[in-house]
Order: C-alpha cells, then sequence, then structure tokens
C-alpha cells in the first residue's frame, strides 16, 4: 500500500511538472487538461491538507491567469492560500509566492492598488527568509515596480526595477526571461514620460530576449510585439506598427483564442493603425 501510494504521488507529480513546462510553452490548453489530471487524482488520494495539493492550485492558478480566465485564477490561489496558511510557518517562502501571484493577478485584472499589499507582503517575507540578493526576492520587487507603475508612480517603480535587473542580471546574464520582462515595463515608464526613444530600445532589447528564450509564436512574446506596436503607432509608424499588430494578432489568436483579453485589445489597435495599407490613388 505504501510503494502504491508513493506510485501515484510521482504520478500526479510528474503531471503537475509537465503541465508547467507545457504552460511556459504558451501550450496552455495541454496544460491545463495536465494539472487537471492531476489535481482530480491528487483530490481523491491525498489529504485536503497536503501541500502537494496547494503546489497543483496555485500552478492551475498561474495557469488561469495567463488564460485571461481571472475569478477562476482568483479562485483557486485562495483553496491554495488556504492550505498553506495552514500548514507553514507565516515566515514560509512558498507563502510569499502565493501572495506575489496574488498581486500579479490583480494587476493583470487592472486593479494595481488592490494588488501592492499582496505584492510588498511576499517582499517581506522573502527577504527575511532568503536576503535581499535572492532572484526571488527581485522577481517579487519587479512585480511591485509593475503595480506601483500602473499607478503612475515611476520612481519608486523605477528603482526597483533597477533593484531586481541588477540581482538578475549577475545570477542569470543578460539574456534571461525576466531581463525581458523588466526591460518590456521600464519601456513602459519612458512612453509614459515622453522618452520614446529609450522606449523603443527597451522594447526592442525585451524582444530580442523573448524571441531567443520563448520563440516568436509565444503569446508572452507576442506582448511585447504589440507593445511596440502601440508606441509605433503614437509615432506616426504606421507601417512598422501594422505589421507588428497583425504578427501578435495572429499569436494571440492561435495561442489564447478570440475571447482573451489580450487577443481583443490588439484587434482593436491593428484596426486604429488598418489591417491594410491604404492603396495609392
Amino acid at each position: 500500500m505504501i510503494a502504491a501510494a508513493e506510485a501515484l504521488r510521482s504520478q500526479i507529480q510528474e503531471w503537475g511538472d509537465l503541465a508547467y513546462v507545457r504552460q511556459t510553452e504558451g501550450r496552455y490548453d495541454e496544460s491545463e487538461g495536465l494539472y487537471r489530471r492531476a489535481l482530480e487524482a491528487a483530490e481523491a488520494a491525498l489529504d485536503p491538507g497536503d501541500l502537494g495539493l496547494a503546489a497543483l492550485l496555485n500552478g492551475l492558478g498561474v495557469l488561469h491567469k495567463y488564460q485571461g480566465r481571472y475569478d477562476e485564477a482568483e479562485a483557486v490561489y485562495h483553496r491554495a492560500l488556504a492550505i498553506a496558511e495552514a500548514a507553514l510557518d507565516p515566515g514560509h517562502p512558498d507563502l510569499a509566492t502565493l501572495y506575489h501571484n496574488l498581486g500579479g493577478l490583480e494587476h493583470a485584472r487592472g486593479r494595481a492598488a488592490a494588488g501592492e499589499p499582496w505584492a510588498r507582503r511576499s517582499i517581506v517575507i522573502r527577504e527575511q527568509a532568503l536576503g535581499t540578493d535572492h532572484p526571488d526576492v527581485a522577481a517579487d520587487k519587479a512585480a511591485l515596480a509593475a503595480l506601483l507603475d500602473a499607478q503612475g508612480r515611476f520612481d519608486e517603480a523605477e528603482m526597483l526595477y533597477g533593484e531586481a535587473l541588477a540581482i538578475f542580471e549577475k545570477v542569470y546574464g543578460p539574456e534571461h526571461y525576466e531581463i525581458a520582462v523588466n526591460f518590456n515595463n521600464l519601456a513602459a515608464i519612458r512612453q509614459a514620460q515622453g522618452e520614446p526613444g529609450p522606449a523603443e530600445d527597451l522594447y526592442r532589447r525585451a524582444l530580442s530576449i523573448k524571441e531567443k528564450v520563448l520563440g516568436p509564436d509565444h503569446p508572452d512574446t507576442a506582448l511585447t510585439l504589440h507593445n511596440l506596436a502601440t508606441l509605433l503607432a503614437r509615432l506616426g509608424r504606421t507601417d512598422e506598427a501594422r505589421d507588428l499588430h497583425g504578427r501578435a494578432l495572429a499569436v494571440f489568436e492561435s495561442a489564447l483564442g478570440a475571447e482573451h483579453p489580450h487577443t481583443a485589445v490588439c484587434r482593436e489597435a491593428l484596426a486604429l493603425v488598418g489591417s491594410d495599407p491604404t492603396p495609392e490613388p
């Protein structure tokens, strides 16, 4: 019986690990199927307070956020949080992961002020547990920065992005995904502050890294394509913007579906610049 239970736990872990891989690849439908298979088995075989169940719920929550299914993400995050808070010390870094994710969900919903307390809580816990130079702390700072810049609090956001970038570059080198995310977000600040040249440079640096790390057909790569296209459209570079929006929209429709918020926003942006060049008179 013990051997069978261990084998089942191992299988559940394998499904969960593969679900995470498929999520990072942008293969969200496959990822969801694997998470649900793992959760069905875990809920039948594991104790309701098992941290393995919490980990699967957290993973599914992250996936649902990427899918634009925010209410479902919130529900499974809170199920995971209830398990983790009951099982772990209040200063455990695994709790910080859930607080980080809940803050990120509020950012995705456009409710940055609501996400800020979650993000600040994750930093306090993780700094105490791991030290100030740990890459997970840097990720928490970058997440808080995103929530702050969404509220127009650019000075603190830029300071936090700088601290996060210094850690990421030291730990990961110059071409890591986290660095691309920070470049993308710093570009948005430069754009908001009326600095289109630096903004374009940062978007292109982010795009270059994402294309290498994730590939050109990943929805996260398409997000930076869309952001760069939006900047170029505002600069009157319509042909370039049209091309980039078209490329981004094709990826969003394929990976996320026609109803995802990213798809809808990109479709509207492409319509504004025109889906086809204006014919010569």
